[in-house]
């Protein structure tokens, strides 16, 4: 009955959509903020002076709007933003005023900063005119840039890194600000005449974040909803076939101590190659890709009973991403690249993505891993074909197949030598974004029969200005397997709302507080209840940008496994018994604007049949503008009876990131984690001698850390150069 009432529901929904007129398609602010682009015959040199005529003739934006502390009035401080464009290139300038004195906060020249912890001018495009998906430019008041891929309208990946030039140039009242984007660096629909635009600024020193389109403040600054409007002097025209290569070389020194093993040197080439076959359409290729240089993660100290989730950071796998990545929820993912190339080498893969028209997207990738060891080689498919439907809303169909490799006569092996997983899905937005939600179903197929179990979900988010709700439900069954995803648990039905209340008091010293109330909930197949967790808590949001919050907790779990609570291999609670506890917590984030800021979570309370204390914090101290020291730290004390193990658990993370300039780069980072018994150290260089051409240094080391007995170690250097 709960499923049949969510799928009315959201049919409801959908059919609301299918009466919005044409004209409110288009967004909040396009009709009303209009900015015109001409183009230029001149050389425009990037460095942040102003003095080409082109600049001088081009229309300039109106006043910057409020978007917080209030998102009423204008702005303090005030930015001034103009376009032009050439043959090759769309340019963007703007003249940030800054009033109030002082030195303007920056947290390093590090690529792809903090949004919060930097002083920045940002430009979105919705190039695609969705209204869901587009591009985001910034650069920070100390010259660093960012870049991303915008999806799901107010999300953004800034891993995704492509080649354009941007200069500052700083006086005592202002920072000046000149990009020069290639237009083969982005995608768009050829013909069009307008794209949605908005340029945002965050001031730190007045705490101020504005726009030139304006939008609520309960929604992020990139939401491409209420993007303005560029007006082009002519239709976007087409693009012939371009390409660009990026080879690399690599050479690795290893060594496994525990082993026994002598050092091992390996030199290894690959390359990638870029094809836009059209302004719109992509072809990515990849051949022997290394992944050394990839940015470490993050280690967490792991009390679940599930698998952790770590984010995609590899290159090949961005551009487009977000229709593979956003298939399904956070817990129930049909695709997750990560699971590509973790335990043995990727060889080549290809993708073709991008839009079909003005209404159709595609992203089909296929890739094929080689053996190593007791790991057999494999090919993976994955295929999206996405539509747009009434404003903002589209519907999703995929496949995916991963097929196991040479299995044949290999009596050892006892996997699935196919694993495949197709489903449909429909994604809900309204035109000003206060309803959003989705509706999915996967049915999975694998060896031994032709049909599986299935993964449904529906979920539904109203946002306003004070109040926020969403109701998740979703099922998977026991038989779901997703070899080439990420599924925390399967044999299970869940029921999630959450609600946030939010007041925004006339005072000098509080944005915002309010209460909220978040209640999960597990039930098995035969609707019993294995887990349930409700969550009472309160925040503060204060002016200066620090952030308080307390809460209470109640948890259930009857287990339906055995389990050690501390994860450090002791005795284990069986599997049928049930646990019930409570706890408190809290937290407070610091102002971001100081040179030293902290952050910092605790909790108390019951945990199984004992207790558990969590202490978790981060100290951040800039040297502006060079860099920045961070130590992050995960404890844990889990007290438990006799004969269940008793744990202090500690995380701890010093982290030194430096910035010579904004093309050189050094990065320390250190992680002892004592419930693995680790200690490890990561080192990083890079240099930017080139846009997006890169020469990496990289030195890893794990160690017992009683003695500091090398358990293994590698150093690796990287070549690679953007050829267009």
């Amino acid at each position: 009955m709960q499923k049949l009432f969510v799928l009315l529901f959201m049919s409801g929904i959908l059919c609301q959509n299918n009466y919005i007129s044409a004209q409110q398609q288009r967004g909040i602010n396009r009709d009303k903020y209009r900015i015109s682009i001409r183009q230029t015959h001149e050389e425009i040199t990037i460095d942040g002076i102003l003095d080409e005529e082109s600049w001088g003739q081009a229309e300039r934006t109106g006043k910057f709007q409020r978007v917080t502390p209030t998102d009423t009035g204008y702005a303090i401080a005030q930015t001034v933003a103009m376009v032009t464009y050439d043959e090759l290139n769309f340019y963007i300038a703007a003249i940030c005023y800054d009033p109030t004195p002082g030195k303007r906060p920056v947290e390093s020249l590090r690529r792809d900063y903090s949004f919060s912890r930097n002083d920045n001018f940002m430009v979105f495009l919705d190039t695609y005119n969705d209204q869901t998906n587009g591009f985001a430019f910034g650069i920070s008041a100390a010259g660093a840039q960012t870049e991303g891929l915008q999806y799901d309208a107010s999300k953004v990946n800034y891993s995704w890194d492509i080649k354009w030039r941007s200069a500052v140039k700083s006086s005592d009242d202002s920072w000046v600000i000149e990009f020069s984007i290639p237009f083969r660096s982005i995608r768009y629909n050829e013909g069009e005449s307008e794209w949605g635009i908005n340029f945002g600024r965050l001031d730190l020193k007045n705490n101020e974040k504005s726009a030139w389109a304006p939008m609520p403040r309960q929604f992020n600054h990139c939401s491409l909803p209420f993007t303005g409007t560029l007006v082009w002097d002519k239709p976007m025209g087409k693009a012939g076939l371009r390409f660009s290569l990026i080879p690399y070389i690599t050479v690795k020194a290893t060594k496994d101590y525990e082993a026994g093993e002598k050092t091992n040197w390996k030199g290894n080439t690959g390359l990638d190659a870029k094809v836009i076959l059209s302004t719109s359409m992509n072809l990515d290729i990849t051949v022997n890709p290394d992944y050394s240089q990839v940015e470490v993660d993050r280690q967490q100290t792991n009390l679940d009973r599930f698998e952790l989730f770590f984010p995609e950071k590899r290159q090949f796998f961005l551009e487009n991403s977000d229709l593979f990545a956003s298939l399904g929820s956070e817990t129930v993912r049909p695709f997750f690249s990560r699971r590509i190339g973790l335990n043995n080498p990727v060889r080549a893969g290809v993708r073709l993505s991008g839009n079909l028209g003005n209404k159709w997207r595609i992203n089909l990738m296929n890739i094929q891993t080689g053996k190593k060891e007791d790991i057999h080689a494999a090919n993976y498919m994955v295929a999206a074909l996405q539509r747009s439907v009434f404003s903002r809303s589209n519907i999703s169909a995929f496949f995916i197949n991963k097929q196991v490799m040479d299995t044949e006569g290999d009596t050892s092996f006892s996997g699935n030598r196919f694993n495949r997983i197709a489903g449909l899905e429909y994604n809900l937005a309204n035109r000003d974004n206060r309803w959003t939600g989705k509706a999915f179903y996967h049915q999975s197929f694998y060896e031994g029969t032709s049909i599986k179990d299935a993964a449904i979900a529906a979920n539904l988010t109203f946002s306003s200005q004070y109040l926020t709700a969403t109701l998740n439900q979703s099922m998977v069954g026991t038989g779901y397997i997703a070899e080439t995803g990420f599924v925390r648990r399967k044999g299970y039905y869940e029921i999630n709302p959450i609600l946030q209340y939010r007041f925004f008091p006339k005072s000098d010293i509080v944005i915002n507080h309010g209460p909220g109330l978040k209640m999960d909930m597990f039930l098995d197949p035969s609707f019993r209840i294995t887990d349930r967790e409700t969550q009472l808590l309160y925040s503060v949001e204060w002016i200066n940008k620090s952030i308080t919050s307390v809460d209470v907790k109640e948890t259930f779990i009857n287990l339906q496994a055995p389990y050690d609570p501390t994860n450090t291999g002791g005795v284990q609670l069986e599997a049928g018994e049930g646990f019930h506890w409570n706890e408190i917590g809290a937290s407070y984030t610091s102002d971001p604007r100081k040179m030293f800021n902290v952050s910092f979570t605790s909790r108390y309370g019951g945990y199984y049949n004992g207790t558990r204390l969590t202490l978790n914090g981060e100290l951040n101290y800039r040297i502006q503008p060079y860099g920045s020291l961070a130590l992050v730290t995960n404890y844990n004390s889990i007290s438990l009876p006799l004969p269940y193990n008793s744990a202090d658990l500690l995380l701890i993370g010093p982290r030194l990131d430096f910035t010579f300039t904004d093309k050189i780069f050094f990065t320390s980072f250190i992680q002892y984690n004592n419930q693995i018994d680790n200690l490890n150290l990561n080192l990083r260089f890079q240099w930017r001698f080139a846009p997006v051409s890169d020469l990496f240094i990289v030195y890893t080391e794990n160690s017992f850390p009683a003695d500091y007995t090398i358990k293994n170690r590698g150093l690796v250097v990287k070549l690679s150069y953007w050829f267009n």
